[in-house]
């Protein structure tokens, strides 16, 4: 997820403008880095479930000074990723950014997804599944309207904002098990919203050499939608 919207840095022809063979190509780059991202982040989850003790990980966020400390360096470490998998400097630091992105992902919902694995079987490929559903038809939509949704950047960073401030508050207050489902649906809107403008802004605003600042964005905001339809998945069970 991008926490404050905005278009692709640099100039350029842009994706759309672009030869046929040279936009198929960058599609293909960039939705095959996708998938590479997505599955590193599911094997250094795997590992590190395995090899990182039970106590460690439930003691990440077992006080809100810990969460606040926690959740300040996942947002610091998820803006430089950003930072560095759109820089013009080198191939290297793109790449380098987008493993950070990766791994900040894996660290941060190391808790959520053991508590899933240990308590509710089933539950994350459930909501896997019902992630790749979801972020196929949406970009499936994008790309047959081919209509520029960058026009959203303002509602999006007003839902983020929003959701920032829920989140800080929940820390402070208890919400209530019905207001964090009401906000968890909240997030999963807000998550589509996002991967339809973010899909919509790799094609109609990004080059054909930027696949890998493009698949970072991607990947941030469909891994976020995966953990709030996870959460959705367990509170159903309970």
């Amino acid at each position: 997820m991008s926490y404050s919207p905005e278009l692709s840095p640099g100039y350029g022809v842009s994706a759309a403008e672009s030869p046929a063979l040279e936009r198929a190509a960058f599609i293909r780059r960039v939705y095959g880095h996708l998938a590479g991202s997505i599955l590193a982040f599911a094997g250094l989850t795997a590992l590190l479930l395995a090899v990182v003790p039970p106590e460690l990980i439930l003691g990440m966020f077992s006080n809100w000074v810990g969460m606040i400390v926690i959740f300040g360096i996942f947002m610091v470490a998820t803006w430089t990723a950003q930072s560095w998998a759109h820089s013009e400097v080198s191939i290297g630091t793109q790449y380098l950014g987008l493993g950070l992105c990766i791994a900040a992902y894996s660290v941060f919902f190391l808790p959520l997804l053991y508590i899933a694995k240990q308590f509710y079987p089933g539950a994350i490929e459930t909501a896997a599944i019902m992630t790749f559903a979801v972020f196929a038809g949406l970009t499936v939509a994008v790309f047959t309207t081919r209509r520029d949704y960058s026009y959203l950047a303002p509602v999006l960073s007003i839902g983020s904002m929003l959701a920032l401030g829920f989140m800080i508050a929940a820390l402070f207050f208890d919400m209530g098990n019905t207001m964090y489902l009401v906000f968890s649906f909240f997030m999963v809107a807000l998550m589509c919203a996002y991967i339809i403008y973010e899909t919509s802004v790799i094609m109609h605003h990004y080059r054909t050499d930027q696949h890998v600042g493009a698949s970072l964005m991607l990947f941030t905001s469909v891994a976020t939608l995966f953990i709030w339809i996870l959460r959705i998945v367990m509170a159903s069970r309970d």
